[in-house]
């Protein structure tokens, strides 16, 4: 929401030039804040403000910006003063702006900015997106373990300017392999003994992520073993740097988001949904609703093939709807959950013995359940008592047959190496729709043949 609290006094401001005052509004607010007063300002009048501000903090509100602003202003203004900015920014949040820029705006920003950050960038961008390279940030604070507790708070007090976070120091030898790890808290309680030195308080036994590792795999360590942060390492644990919590918190929203796009059948989409053209978004939607349109053709042929018994029982047509919704969506419920708990944890592959046994369970309550609110309706539809019992036997079949269908397609999927997601809600209805027809018509052909 645009607070438009100071948009008077801004616009007022920046036609007059009024230099004091706009360094004020930069520098007196919270950066968060700031950028908030400045979002009902144009990308131009937003830009003009922030070359009021020191660098550090020019980078500071600009972080606060939605990442398409952000976009837009680096790619609309000065190569000087965007190489300015983007200096200033941290290394993970400037390599992932940069990676959507054109490649001609790229090489109108890199010669700009200094050589140990054009190699950073360089560095970072050879590494895949969705691993810990491409998540990292080389801003980590890496010191001997021979220094003294003083010593080492000295050095930090060096390095504090060029660091992301000090959550944690990471204690490495002369070729920056891991040795160990300290945190702050330890440092300072250390201040009273000065004999002590890092290698004496560092733990060893450090979690790491491997540069290659996948990026959920990384939000897990984070989450089991509660960290800060934590270090990435090469095949030989040379410490390469740091992927922050907050880091890992916008991993995880971007595979909860995936995971909730494949469970609706839509293909992940890459940019948020007000910025991804409307061609690319009506082809990720597109895929899975042909894929679903021919699972559905299935649900028709089948029809068709009992097209006999339908002319010769006119009033199982009546209950169709009902029998489909009752397995599709029993199936739907089923799959969203065990999705869920797979993705979070809950559940593992060696558990599924225990999953199928509880929807067993379930399905047996819920189909029993809803097998007596059918056979309460079919009885004053069907044309005898007996012919109505073919109504609950068939919701009870199909509600059990959907729901462990529901829960083992995507435990079959995590054994395959695929992801449990791609078993989307309108997948398994369509798969439980054809049982459904399949059970109907041959219940109906033992109790009414």
């Amino acid at each position: 929401m645009v607070n438009t609290l100071f948009l008077p006094e801004l616009r007022e401001m920046l036609a007059e030039q009024n230099r004091a005052e706009l360094e004020e509004f930069c520098t007196t607010l919270n950066p968060g804040r700031t950028a908030e007063f400045m979002e009902g300002l144009s990308n131009e009048e937003a830009w003009e403000v922030l070359q009021f501000a020191e660098p550090s903090r020019r980078s500071e509100i600009f972080g606060y910006f939605g990442e398409e602003r952000q976009l837009e202003m680096l790619r609309d203004h000065d190569p000087s003063q965007v190489a300015a900015l983007v200096e200033e920014i941290p290394a993970d949040d400037r390599v992932d702006l940069i990676q959507e820029l054109s490649d001609q705006r790229v090489q109108e920003i890199l010669p700009l900015l200094p050589v140990q950050d054009r190699r950073n960038i360089q560095r970072l961008r050879s590494y895949q997106g969705e691993t810990a390279g491409g998540l990292m940030t080389t801003e980590v604070a890496k010191l001997g373990e021979k220094l003294s507790a003083r010593e080492a708070l000295d050095e930090l007090g060096r390095q504090a300017s060029q660091l992301e976070t000090i959550y944690y120091l990471y204690v490495v030898d002369d070729d920056d392999l891991l040795r160990g790890i300290v945190s702050t808290r330890q440092l300072v309680s250390s201040l009273a003994h000065p004999e002590i030195t890092l290698g004496d308080m560092m733990e060893t036994d450090v979690v790491v992520a491997n540069v290659t590792e996948d990026q959920e795999s990384v939000a897990h360590k984070v989450e089991r073993f509660n960290l800060l942060a934590i270090p990435v390492v090469d095949a030989s644990r040379r410490l390469l740097g740091i992927i922050t919590h907050d880091d890992v918190i916008d991993v995880v929203r971007e595979e909860l988001t995936e995971d909730a796009q494949r469970i609706a059948a839509v293909a992940p989409l890459e940019h948020d949904f007000l910025r991804i053209g409307l061609i690319t978004l009506s082809w990720k939607r597109g895929i899975w609703l042909t894929i679903l349109f021919f699972a559905a053709l299935l649900t028709a042929f089948a029809l068709r093939h009992y097209e006999d018994e339908l002319q010769q029982f006119v009033w199982l047509v009546w209950f169709i709807p009902l029998i489909i919704s009752a397995g599709g969506n029993s199936g739907s419920q089923s799959a969203t959950l065990v999705i869920t708990a797979m993705t979070s944890g809950q559940v593992k592959f060696r558990d599924w013995h225990r999953v199928l046994v509880r929807e067993s369970i379930v399905s047996l309550m819920l189909g029993s359940f809803l097998a007596l609110i059918g056979f309460a309706v079919a009885i004053f539809v069907a044309p005898s008592f007996h012919d109505a019992l073919v109504i609950p036997i068939t919701l009870l079949a199909v509600i059990v047959c959907g729901c462990l269908c529901g829960a083992t397609l995507p435990i079959v999927f995590k054994r395959a190496g695929l992801d449990p997601a791609l078993m989307s809600n309108p997948f398994v209805a369509g798969i439980v729709d054809i049982m459904g027809i399949v059970i109907y018509i041959n219940v109906g052909r033992m109790l009414l043949g």
